[in-house]
């Protein structure tokens, strides 16, 4: 739809945003369970494989020759497009007697920060589209 630096970004957003919408799932899931026996919180982790796609957009590899396209480069950078969110099993801790390890304030603080980082999106998408409107008058 839009090319550079402009779509590029609006993408980037979008993709958060979706991830926001799982997140809430996820959360809400969590809190739902949260007197069953046993049972383990899920969290979704995206933000940090997603900068570090963009991070080896930056990255000036060592110069390499490839004279085959069977010759395996030395290095490629990701494709911040191909990452995708991975829900997280947290097996690790119990916070109650029942083997259950969701501590309801911290979902609700959770959800909380969720939802104001999707409103923040949602702004910028706005304010993005403001100005582009802005700019065809």
């Amino acid at each position: 739809m839009f090319n550079g630096l402009f779509g590029k970004n609006l993408d980037i957003i979008q993709r958060e945003l979706d991830v926001s919408v799982l997140r809430r799932n996820v959360i809400a899931n969590n809190i739902a369970n949260s007197d069953t026996p046993n049972f383990k919180r899920t969290v979704v982790n995206f933000e940090s494989q997603l900068k570090r796609a963009l991070d080896s957009e930056k990255v000036k590899p060592f110069p390499q020759l490839l004279t085959d396209r069977r010759h395996i480069p030395f290095y490629k950078p990701m494709d911040y497009r191909e990452v995708k969110p991975r829900r997280v099993l947290d097996y690790l801790t119990t916070a109650k007697n029942n083997g259950n390890n969701v501590d309801i304030e911290e979902e609700m603080m959770n959800a909380m920060e969720n939802q104001l980082l999707y409103q923040t999106l949602v702004q910028v998408v706005s304010s993005e589209f403001a100005r582009v409107n802005l700019v065809l008058r």
